[in-house]
């Protein structure tokens, strides 16, 4: 990565502990959410550390988002849907993604008008051979469609607080690609917004300056990124960073979900070592997540 590298000085701060695997943090109605890909369950975390299981997936969960009227969606990555959390506590097909593309579905985000984006990477991962993969856009009524194609494992989404532009972390790609987003949701004129040399950007939020907050697991660290591939701050982690995301008051708060890498899983162990952080952040969140 090109650098003006600056490393945070406050240490960051424990929020919350014991997670499998946390990915897809949302800033929601005054709480923190975040899926345990690992547990298998959606959690929402107040800002003292108390948590709370909302929803269970045992078919296996990704990403995490909300609609503009604050329902839940979740990510089904074991069976390729996209489910939604009704008042009531029911959870119903949003949208049934194998209709699209084969799994495996990852991470999501809802612009501001209710357009739900969801990567695929494109091979059964981790043990099938690596092939490109794709964006799908499902529209607030549920209707699915791919939308961007030849992604080298699209992982990470963010949608600009002006829903005109998208930007997806592709792993693999060791960069952030950028599209225009049409009123229907199309996306076009697929650019690279930074490069990353060396870097697997995974989940990604936007600030109000128009930089991008971005995990790298292998790096451990968290990462703030200029577009053209500045690097304007760096947070060093004792594990691998999944995600991030800013919310609290003023959207300041930026929200670190980490674990140990290789997950002790992969090695046979229960031993749960994923967590939330918190660190200040020194320009609010804006746009989506």
């Amino acid at each position: 990565m090109t650098s003006a590298d600056r490393t945070a000085t406050a240490a960051p701060r424990m929020l919350l502990s014991g997670l499998v695997m946390g990915e897809s943090p949302r800033w929601h109605g005054d709480l923190l959410w975040v899926s345990d890909m690992g547990a298998r369950q959606v959690i929402a975390v107040d800002l003292e550390g108390g948590s709370e299981v909302i929803a269970r997936v045992p078919n296996g969960l990704a990403g995490i988002g909300f609609l503009p009227d604050g329902r839940l969606l979740v990510v089904a990555a074991g069976d390729g849907r996209l489910l939604r959390l009704e008042p009531d506590g029911s959870i119903v097909t949003h949208a049934d993604l194998n209709d699209v593309f084969r799994p495996y579905w990852n991470d999501l985000v809802v612009d501001g008008r209710g357009n739900a984006y969801v990567s695929n990477v494109g091979f059964d991962f981790p043990a099938g051979e690596f092939a490109p993969g794709i964006v799908a856009m499902v529209d607030a009524d549920g209707r699915a469609r791919q939308v961007a194609e030849g992604l080298a494992f699209p992982n990470g989404l963010a949608v600009t607080p002006d829903n005109s532009t998208l930007i997806v972390a592709e792993s693999y790609g060791s960069r952030l690609t950028a599209f225009d987003i049409a009123a229907d949701g199309s996306l076009s004129d697929g650019r690279v917004w930074a490069d990353l040399p060396g870097g697997h950007p995974d989940g990604i939020c936007v600030d109000a300056d128009n930089a991008v907050w971005l995990g790298d697991v292998p790096a451990m660290q968290c990462v703030r990124v200029r577009e053209g591939g500045e690097i304007l701050q760096t947070i060093d982690l004792e594990g691998g960073c999944f995600a991030c995301a800013l919310g609290g008051a003023a959207r300041k708060t930026l929200f670190l979900v980490v674990a140990e890498w290789p997950l002790p899983q992969m090695t046979g162990s229960d031993r749960r070592s994923g967590q939330v952080l918190t660190v200040e952040a020194p320009v609010p969140g804006a746009g989506w997540p």
